[in-house]
């Protein structure tokens, strides 16, 4: 069975429900599909509040059928394929839907495999992670009596990159507000070189982590979770030249149970973390992907324009684009009317499009309770701080305010806005 739309949304997230809002604000009478078998919809955004006990989970969520746009149809089915050439998506069930236009926008999915022993580990034994399960984060942290908290993330890309680190805030407030911190031994090994890239924001969160007295270890690949010895295994990428400056504010409790110069054993009593991410196997199985080098299996799009590279009729956002930035709702919401505008253009075959998306994202970086950094960037890692919001806060620093826009502010704009196409 095929049935035929004028434009095909791929993914009822906060990027297909936006972009299907704006469209029908521009033009009612457009045929518009939304791919998606999920029957709830969340605002993610909210699950590292609800990891610390601050935050109703029932409050993220909502019926997906109550986001969908008036007018849009709603095809409750997965992607089992994508042929760029022919115009069609097969369907999981067996059916064919073909388009005249595309805006793909699937999320990621969480690859447990790329890390041997952790789709075994996950959810239980003090192994949590707000990507997957906020409500056990939380479980496992009131139930916290003292020992090693890791805090890490995969070597992938991951949507909401500064999520792996807020929680450690969170939890290491968590633990002095009772009397736990004398009792408690906080990492922090990550995959990359700085806690983050922009250094205006990286310079106060560096305050926050001395602080509360937490160990920075840079360059560590998390590569396998062995749940019944309760040890997390990591390997050191740097040069071996540079392997000394690996480390900061180590603490001696902390012991590498491994001899290795490169391969690092921890011992965790809660381990909280990030899990590998990647694009859908029809994404990466199909020409809408790059196929090699290091943007494989995420769609290649401008990443000014949003327009695929090859296929016109297509375009791409959210965090399967693959676009030098942060995956984040904040990044969609600066994203969506670019795809918007410039789907128009070619709709009604204009050429010129607007190359205006240069990569702005946002991550709340929530330190503390009632602390916040509102981290705004673009390409580049240069510092793109709302110019209204910069000149009453410095964003640079914690802020109390920043906490309530994180906490209330932001959830009534996503449901009561941005899904609806005026934000």
């Amino acid at each position: 069975m095929s049935t035929h739309h004028q434009i095909v949304i791929i993914g009822a997230g906060t990027a297909g429900i936006t972009v299907a809002a704006q469209l029908k604000g521009k033009d009612k009478q457009l045929d518009i599909a939304i791919i998606d078998p999920a029957d709830t919809h969340y605002y993610q955004a909210a699950w590292t509040l609800v990891g610390a006990g601050t935050f109703d989970f029932e409050k993220t969520a909502r019926p997906m059928k109550s986001v969908i746009p008036p007018g849009v149809k709603w095809i409750k089915d997965a992607v089992k394929g994508v042929d760029p050439d022919k115009n069609t998506i097969q369907l999981a069930s067996g059916g064919q839907v073909d388009y005249d236009y595309l805006v793909v926008c699937p999320g990621v999915i969480y690859d447990y495999d790329q890390v041997e022993g952790l789709g075994a580990a996950m959810n239980k034994g003090g192994v949590c992670s707000n990507y997957v399960d906020s409500k056990y984060t939380w479980e496992v942290l009131r139930n916290f009596k003292g020992g090693n908290a890791v805090f890490t993330q995969a070597a992938t890309p991951i949507k909401c990159g500064g999520a792996p680190q807020k929680i450690m805030y969170l939890a290491a407030d968590y633990f002095r507000k009772h009397g736990l911190a004398d009792k408690v031994n906080i990492t922090f090994p990550m995959p990359g070189s700085v806690i983050f890239g922009v250094p205006e924001f990286a310079k106060t969160l560096m305050k926050v982590v001395d602080r509360y007295g937490i160990e920075l270890r840079f360059f560590h690949k998390l590569t396998k979770v062995d749940a019944e010895k309760r040890q997390v295994h990591f390997k050191i990428t740097a040069e071996s030249s540079m392997i000394a400056g690996c480390f900061y504010s180590l603490n001696p409790n902390i012991k590498d149970l491994n001899p290795s110069e490169t391969d690092v054993v921890l011992e965790y009593d809660m381990l909280h973390l990030a899990p590998p991410q990647a694009a859908p196997a029809f994404i990466q199985q199909s020409k809408l992907a790059f196929q090699e080098g290091p943007n494989k299996g995420w769609v290649n799009v401008n990443i000014n324009t949003l327009q695929h590279s090859q296929y016109t009729n297509v375009f791409s956002l959210g965090d399967v684009a693959a676009l030098p930035t942060a995956k984040t709702g904040a990044a969609v919401r600066k994203q969506a009317p670019v795809v918007v505008e410039n789907l128009m253009h070619v709709l009604h075959q204009e050429k010129e499009l607007n190359p205006g998306y240069h990569g702005y994202s946002s991550c709340p970086l929530v330190t503390g309770y009632g602390k916040m950094v509102l981290a705004e960037f673009k390409y580049d890692n240069v510092r793109d701080s709302d110019k209204m919001i910069s000149t009453f806060v410095d964003t640079t620093q914690e802020n109390y305010s920043m906490w309530l826009l994180k906490k209330y502010g932001l959830p009534f704009m996503y449901w009561n806005l941005m899904l609806k196409g005026k934000a």
